[in-house]
This record gives C-alpha cells, structure tokens and sequence, in this order.
C-alpha cells in the first residue's frame, strides 16, 4: 500500500481507501461488511469512509460495530462522518445543515454509531446557504479543541467557499478546512483540477475522492443497459437510472464505451484502469473504494501496481478515449 499526506497535514491515509456509501446496509449486512474490513486493513487501507445520511445511519452502526468486533488497534485507521442531510427519512429544521447546534450534535451521534471518542476526518456534507460560514466553521473548531474531531473539511463545495472559510478560521485563529471530498473521475475532472488548483498551495487543501468509476460506468457494467444487482439498481438510488437517460448522462455512457473498449485493448480490466487514473493525481490524497463483494475490492486494489506501469502515452490515449 502506498500513503500519502491528507493536504499539508501531517495525517498519512493509504492511497486507496474504503467508503460505505450504497453498500453498506443496502448491500451489505455486518457479516459480509465484516469481511471487506478485514480484507481492506489486511491490505493496508486505513481509511474507512462514512456520513451520517449513509442508510440514515444504519451504515455507521454497522462500521462502528465491526470495527469494535475485529478489535484493530485505534491507532492503526482513521474513520469518517459527514453532517449535511441528517440520518432521518424526513429530518426536522434542526435535525439537517450546517447550523452550530447540527454540526456539534451530528458529530456525537455519529461518535456513538460508529463507537470511537473521536471521529479522525469530519465534512461538512454540502454548503448550507441557510447558515453563515463563520458559525460552522466555529462549531468545528470547537468539536477540534473539544478532542472529538482531529481534522474537518468539506465535500463538494466551490473553492470560493473554502477558501472563505479558510480565511474566517485564519482571522479567528480557529481550525480551518484541511480536505474536500469530491467527485473526480475521467468523466468528471474540472472541479479537482481547475477549480480547487489554486487550494492546494493557498489552503493546503488535501482530497479523499469518491466515485473514481463514475457510479460503475467505466466498469463498463452499464454499456448495454442496467443489469440486476448493480447501484443503480438499488432501491433508494433510482436517480443515478434516471440521470443515465438524459442526453448528458447518454454523452457519458458513450465516453465510457470508447474507455473501456480501449481498456479491453490494452488488457486490462477497467475498474482498475480508471482507480490507476485518479491516482495519477499528485493532489489526490486517497481514492475512496466502494466494493461488495471481496473479489471485486480484491481487483480494484490491483490499481496500485497498474498506476506505475502504463506510459504517459498511454494515459493520454485514455484521456482522448474518455473526453
């Protein structure tokens, strides 16, 4: 496994990593989940991702319980929360968002599910137009100097936002956003490399990605349609169906079409493929895996050997085939 800096921090998360979105719960029962866990540290994963809408919290129950049950040392993996939807159906005013009295209680909520006293990454899940920057990026200094968050940060905000609250917590000398976790895939690459550029030097801004397979379509699993059994055909998660019907979302199976055919031309499997991609990205602090099955974990692994082995020719005929 190789590790890389969380940003400027001094925080080192295994390159490749471990999310919960869709599987767990959904897919996954404690049993199976426990299995992945263990695979995934046994390989040197020691990042396992979360968020408090996952399965309205089912998700982190199930984490903290088999983290708890295969007893590995505390010292040894980092977990995360996210706090923005709520982890209920329908969410009361106070129950959902940013505002300081959400942030603080989310995060105790998701100690207790997760079963730690402290959570080592915390998001901020969406930006919240309902409440000031300045009052959540205070309520997550406090749960820093409180001891129950280590580092904080964002998932899928515009950089002026970021850099806003970095500059609230350099002028109150607060904590400030140390990662973003955004998407970023072939199919879906302006946000990482454009937008948050100047972040990275400013901010020391450092990203745990997710979706590096474009929710399965560069597996080219979805090439003729949408099998049984796969994300989008889980229930709860119908829009990713209904965005694969609209004319952009036909661009994009096509885009996948052309990569995947070109990854059956060079021998090797997709999935891999576009993981090695991602990681080809030096801002790239960790690529989030969702995996559910141990094979299909066991394979997207394999990324990190394949990263070194292709040329830059290469990787730029992948661009092309993608863009």
């Amino acid at each position: 496994m190789e590790y890389r800096r969380l940003g400027s921090s001094g925080l080192k998360l295994s390159a490749l990593s471990l999310g919960s979105w869709v599987t767990f719960s959904n897919q996954l029962d404690r049993g199976k989940a426990r299995a992945l866990i263990a695979q995934a540290f046994e390989a040197g994963i020691n990042f396992f991702d979360n968020a408090e809408t996952y399965a309205n919290g089912e998700s982190e129950r199930i984490m903290g319980d088999v983290l708890a049950d295969l007893r590995l040392p505390r010292d040894a993996w980092c977990v995360s929360s996210k706090v923005y939807f709520g982890a209920h159906e329908h969410p009361a005013p106070t129950q959902k968002g940013l505002s300081r009295k959400h942030v603080i209680e989310a995060c105790e909520q998701a100690l207790q599910r997760l079963r730690v006293d402290h959570l080592d990454l915390y998001y901020c899940h969406r930006p919240d137009a309902d409440t000031p920057i300045v009052e959540t990026v205070g309520a997550m200094d406090t749960l820093i100097r409180q001891g129950k968050v280590l580092y904080w940060g964002t998932s899928e905000w515009p950089a002026e936002a970021i850099a806003q609250a970095a500059d609230i917590a350099r002028r109150h000398g607060w904590y400030g956003p140390t990662m973003e976790q955004p998407e970023y895939n072939l199919l879906h690459r302006e946000r990482v490399e454009v937008e948050y550029a100047p972040l990275y030097s400013e901010v020391g801004l450092g990203t745990t990605i997710w979706s590096p397979l474009a929710s399965g379509l560069l597996t080219g699993k979805y090439n003729a349609g949408i099998p049984a059994g796969s994300r989008m055909a889980t229930p709860g998660y119908e829009w990713l169906a209904r965005r694969m019907g609209t004319p952009e979302g036909q661009a994009r199976i096509e885009r996948a079409r052309r990569f995947t055919a070109l990854a059956a031309e060079l021998g090797a499997p997709p999935a891999q493929l576009a993981i090695a991609w991602c990681l080809k990205n030096p801002h790239v602090s960790s690529v989030i895996l969702g995996a559910s099955r141990p094979e299909q974990l066991q394979e997207n692994l394999g990324a990190l050997a394949l990263s070194s082995q292709l040329d830059a020719a290469t990787w730029a005929r992948l661009e092309v085939a993608a863009a």
